[in-house]
């Protein structure tokens, strides 16, 4: 299976798949709503404002497993992203990226290599993948904001 084509349900629990999300182009992110990271949500809707009408979608995975900073409910995590951050990206179920419960998309995802080699379990939430044609063209650390440099100068290549 692909990972365009694998199901998973939005956050609202309506069965999915990522290639059916009008896009070229995907940044999949494990997201989390208590993480020091969190502000990066602003980022990625700044990508997702600028780079949508090109072909990118941004695409948020809540996680639970780091620190347990993702606790709350879909509707919990819904009314945060969206009065928070004015999140309008797809958001989607709660799921594991990591351990024998690691949803089948991030079994693909961890094959993919980092900027620096990196490759395995997934590190901390806000680990960023970009997919391209059910491709992962490249992966970028937690640490790595949406602004980043290496991060935007991806995405624009992926959508020229």
């Amino acid at each position: 299976m692909t990972i365009l084509d694998t199901p998973v349900h939005t956050l609202a629990g309506q069965p999915l798949s990522l290639r059916e999300v009008p896009a070229r182009a995907l940044l999949v992110v494990n997201v989390a709503s208590q993480c020091g990271l969190t502000p990066q949500y602003e980022g990625l809707e700044e990508l997702q404002r600028h780079y949508g009408p090109r072909g990118l979608s941004v695409v948020g995975f809540p996680c639970n497993q780091f620190g347990a900073q993702e606790p709350g409910s879909p509707e919990e995590i819904a009314t945060f992203c969206s009065t928070t951050y004015g999140v309008t990206f797809p958001m989607f179920e709660k799921i594991e990226v990591n351990g024998d419960g690691r949803h089948p998309i991030y079994q693909v995802l961890v094959e993919a290599p980092d900027t620096e080699g990196y490759t395995g379990d997934i590190r901390w939430n806000f680990e960023k993948f970009l997919v391209v044609d059910d491709a992962v063209v490249a992966r970028f650390a937690p640490t790595v904001t949406p602004e980043d440099p290496r991060l935007v100068e991806a995405v624009e290549a992926s959508l020229a």
